[in-house]
């Protein structure tokens, strides 16, 4: 088993290559729903995972309805500025999802609403609106990593 890294429709490619990097040093499968914001060559995205992409599990889905019907029993964990639950009040099992909106925009609504209960966020001050979407799934790929006592990682 393994966690999984959820980017709906992210736009940024070089933060989609981050996660990418994080995912091969993790062992962390990588799932971006369509559309996405960027062509899967540009250089910036290959760039920012160097030459780690051949460690990366990538699945590409055209809705976040079609990877939920692939894993009927997955628990998505989703990350939201606007969640009053702190990413690390949660035990995370092998197999969780992490999952991560646009950087512009987050996650649209009806998906926050379809997952109320596992809503989770980043404390920050209230000087920024949200930290680097990289910078956010890194932090909460390694708690959940850290629960597990980081089995499977040297």
């Amino acid at each position: 088993m393994a966690f999984h890294i959820v980017l709906v429709e992210p736009e940024i490619p070089a933060n989609t290559g981050n996660i990418a990097r994080t995912c091969a040093a993790t062992g962390t499968i990588l799932h971006l729903v369509r559309p996405l914001g960027f062509n899967t060559d540009d250089k910036t995205l290959k760039r920012a995972g160097l030459d780690y992409w051949y460690a990366v599990e990538i699945h590409y889905h055209d809705s976040f309805q079609e990877l939920k019907g692939l894993y009927p029993e997955g628990r998505f964990f989703c990350a939201s500025t606007r969640s009053s639950q702190v990413y690390t009040k949660h035990s995370y099992r092998d197999g969780d999802f992490f999952v991560f909106g646009k950087e512009t925009k987050g996650l649209p609504q009806e998906i926050l609403d379809a997952h109320r209960d596992t809503c989770i966020r980043v404390p920050m001050t209230d000087k920024v609106r949200s930290l680097n979407l990289s910078n956010s799934a890194a932090i909460v790929v390694f708690e959940a990593l850290r629960q597990q006592d980081f089995a499977g990682l040297e």
